[in-house]
C-alpha cells in the first residue's frame, strides 16, 4: 500500500509542532525517519496511525484520505510498535498477543483453536513462547517490546510503523528485537524512527526532520555524498562508535 502526507500541520499546547510536512512512501519501501529530539518525528507518525489528527493537510492511503477509512479498516492496514506500551490490566503474554487478532474478527467472535495456534507461532518467532502465561508487568522492557512485536506480527498488516521501538531495550534484547523486526518486515512497507543511524542506513529513503519540517531526504549514499545535515550526523555517529570500540579495547 502507498502512503502520502501532504502539507501536514499540527499544533499542540499552543506550539506548532509540524509546519508543513510532505512525504511519499511507496509500497514495500523501507523508510527511515531521523532528527533531533522534539523535531516532530513521533508527532508525524501519530498522525499516520491516527492517534493525532492534523490541523491541516491530508494523509492518503492508497489514494484515499486516511480519515475516510473506518478505524477498523485502517487498523488492518497499519501495525504499530511504539516506544511506550502500557496496559492497565494484568493481561497475560498470550492475551496481549491475541489482541492483534481483533481487527480480523467480528464483534463478540470468540477466539478459536486457529487463533491460539497463530499466537503460539508468533511467540515462538520472537523467543517468547515460554513466557506465554506470565503477566505483562512482570517482563523486562526488552521482553515487553518483543511481545509487542509478536502482537503486530500476528496482525499481519501491510504497513509496519516502528516509533523508536528499540529506544529503551538493553543491548541483548535490542539484538533480539532487531532480529524480530527483520522477520516481520519482509514484503511490507516499513516506516521507522530510529535513534541509531546504522538502523536506517539501508533504507530506501531517509527523511531528516528538523524544527517540524523535512530538512532533507534521500538515500544514505545520496545524503552522505554532500554537505548535508544527515552526512554530518553520520560522521559524528561513526566517530562515537569508533571511540566506544577503542574504549572497550
Amino acid at each position: 500500500m502507498k502512503l502520502t502526507a501532504s502539507d501536514i500541520h499540527v499544533e499542540l499546547g499552543g506550539n506548532e509542532i509540524l509546519k508543513g510536512i510532505d512525504a511519499a512512501i511507496k509500497e514495500k519501501e523501507f523508510v527511515g525517519i531521523i532528527g533531533p529530539n522534539g523535531s516532530g518525528k513521533s508527532t508525524l507518525l501519530k498522525c499516520i496511525y491516527r492517534v493525532l489528527k492534523p490541523d491541516t493537510g491530508v494523509i492518503m492511503l492508497d489514494g484515499k484520505p486516511l480519515n475516510e477509512y473506518k478505524v477498523k479498516d485502517s487498523a488492518k492496514a497499519l501495525a504499530v510498535v511504539s516506544q511506550h506500551n502500557y496496559y492497565n490490566f494484568e493481561f497475560s503474554v498470550q492475551e496481549i498477543v491475541m489482541m492483534g487478532r481483533a481487527p480480523h474478527k467480528k464483534t463478540m467472535e470468540r477466539d478459536n483453536a486457529e487463533d491460539y495456534k497463530i499466537v503460539e507461532e508468533c511467540l515462538e518467532k520472537v523467543g517468547m513462547l515460554p513466557y506465554r502465561h506470565r503477566v505483562f508487568s512482570s517482563l523486562s522492557g526488552g521482553e515487553q517490546q518483543r511481545l509487542n512485536i509478536a502482537r503486530v506480527m500476528l496482525k499481519n498488516a501491510p504497513i509496519l510503523i516502528l516509533d523508536e521501538a528499540t529506544a529503551f531495550a538493553d543491548p541483548d534484547n535490542e539484538v533480539r528485537v532487531q532480529a524480530a523486526f527483520e522477520k516481520m518486515s519482509r514484503n511490507k512497507t516499513v516506516i521507522m524512527i530510529a535513534h541509531r543511524l546504522s538502523t536506517v542506513a539501508t533504507a530506501d529513503q531517509i527523511y531528516v526532520v528538523k524544527d517540524g519540517r523535512i530538512a532533507e531526504h534521500g538515500t544514505h549514499a545520496e545524503l552522505t555524498s554532500q554537505d548535508s545535515l544527515y552526512g554530518r550526523m553520520w560522521k559524528e555517529y561513526q566517530s562515537a562508535a569508533e571511540w566506544k570500540v577503542g574504549e572497550e579495547a
